[in-house]
């Protein structure tokens, strides 16, 4: 998270300090109200008592544990099947699934609802819950509840996996969650937020949902180390979620890889977007973003890697493009964009777009298609590099005229227009392209 750094005071060798930055005294408040919060519940986990559920013990349900239980305690769900749903929890506790137990909703609503601070739901299978368009039933619910620790369950034909609706510093890890979707509309997402701040969601696996990971109106939160694939809308989708962190997760083989819309502010880095085919798929959809960066990403055999629509003051650098239909559209509604030090390679179409003119810049890219030279060996082409061909804007203006890529007349028309520029926009290029491309692992 990004510092606010107090400089040092002059005879005194104190170290830099770094606090958060939160811009009100609501925020400092807020701060202290949680290191409060932490204390109190560490004075109250020393004293918490352990209840058991299994078929022998004293509690043979789930529900009847959490009912029996006080504030604080430990439950300790032993291996076995428990047909249980809409399990309401509403003080704080630990729920531990020892040896994972399963609970199955068998079709009858959700199974976790909590409305409360402090809670941990660790270790369950849990199975069937039932599909509502009214009710959004989840295999764990969390509503206006803070501090909720979601690890390690596997969750499988849920309607909604995980929903985190108006919750503050919640965590979501190491979390598998499979779903059978066959349409968007009969489906959910595996993970959901909705009106949620400062939520880390990291090495979850999410697949056979409408969106792996959605977002709407979250705010400051991590998104890292997942896996989303097989959903049939969006690996990730977010929308009105400014300032968010988004790193080392993998989209693929979704209807789409990952859509970003009416959001400023957003850290993309060390992603990978691969195989998203499809009449309208894309590797990353940029749709009224602004003031962000997108960096060290690969974009790899996608129908378009990235997507961009009313976009604005975007650092798009240290990328690699390799094997996309087209590595990148940009239409003409974007502006003041910038795009360095990224890699092109095998793409049909490096970039395409419908603007005649452009305010975008493009500088120190490698493109595997530059055929100029370098006379004074210093590794930098001495042509610029025009990256948009006649052809792209045929195919961008009639896309059925797709058809004849790779004919001679195409390649004759690229020739052409390279020669004596005529059709293709005069700033868009990369006046100073590498002759090599750059070494970036990614990692």
């Amino acid at each position: 998270m990004e510092g606010t750094k107090v400089m040092d005071i002059p005879d005194y060798k104190f170290k830099p300090l770094y606090v958060f930055p939160l811009a009100s005294a609501n925020g400092y408040c807020k701060a202290l109200f949680l290191f409060i919060s932490l204390a109190f519940f560490a004075a109250n986990s020393a004293s918490a008592a352990e209840l058991k559920v299994c078929k022998t013990c004293d509690f043979k349900t789930v529900s009847s544990a959490v009912k029996a239980a006080k504030p604080y305690d430990k439950i300790l769900v032993q291996q076995g099947y428990y047909a249980e749903n809409n399990i309401e929890i509403k003080k704080p506790l630990q729920l531990i699934g020892v040896g994972k137990p399963v609970i199955d909703a068998q079709n009858k609503k959700g199974i976790f609802q909590v409305e409360t601070r402090n809670v941990t739901i660790k270790g369950f299978e849990l199975r069937n819950v039932e599909v509502s368009y009214l009710r959004d039933f989840a295999a764990i619910k969390v509503y206006e509840g803070a501090h909720v620790t979601i690890t390690d369950n596997h969750i499988k034909n849920a309607f909604f996996g995980i929903y985190l609706q108006r919750t503050d510093s919640c965590t979501v890890a190491r979390n598998l969650i499979e779903g059978e979707a066959r349409t968007e509309t009969t489906s959910g997402n595996a993970i959901h937020l909705w009106y949620s701040d400062f939520i880390q969601i990291s090495d979850n696996k999410t697949s056979g949902h409408r969106d792996g990971i959605y977002l709407e109106f979250a705010k400051r939160c991590t998104i890292k180390d997942n896996l989303s694939f097989k959903n049939i809308r969006y690996g990730l989708h977010f929308m009105f979620s400014d300032g968010n962190t988004y790193t080392h997760n993998t989209f693929k083989n979704n209807g789409a890889g990952v859509a970003v819309m009416y959001t400023r502010d957003i850290v993309m880095q060390h992603n990978t977007f691969e195989h998203n085919w499809g009449p309208a798929a894309y590797g990353l959809l940029l749709k009224d973003i602004s003031r962000s960066t997108i960096s060290n990403n690969r974009f790899i055999k996608n129908t378009a890697g990235i997507y961009m629509e009313g976009s604005s003051y975007l650092h798009i650098e240290k990328n690699t493009f390799q094997g996309n239909g087209w590595a990148l559209r940009v239409l003409s509604s974007c502006s003041e964009d910038t795009f360095r030090l990224n890699n092109f390679m095998s793409n049909t179409f490096d970039v395409s777009t419908n603007a005649s003119s452009t305010s975008n810049f493009f500088g120190h890219n490698y493109w595997d298609k530059y055929e100029g030279y370098d006379l004074n060996k210093d590794k930098i082409g001495d042509v610029p590099y025009r990256p948009v061909s006649l052809y792209s804007l045929v195919v961008e203006r009639v896309p059925s005229s797709i058809m004849f890529l790779r004919s001679f007349i195409v390649d004759l028309m690229d020739r052409m227009e390279k020669v004596i520029p005529s059709f293709t926009p005069e700033m868009l290029k990369d006046d100073s392209p590498v002759l090599r491309k750059y070494a970036y692992d990614h990692v």
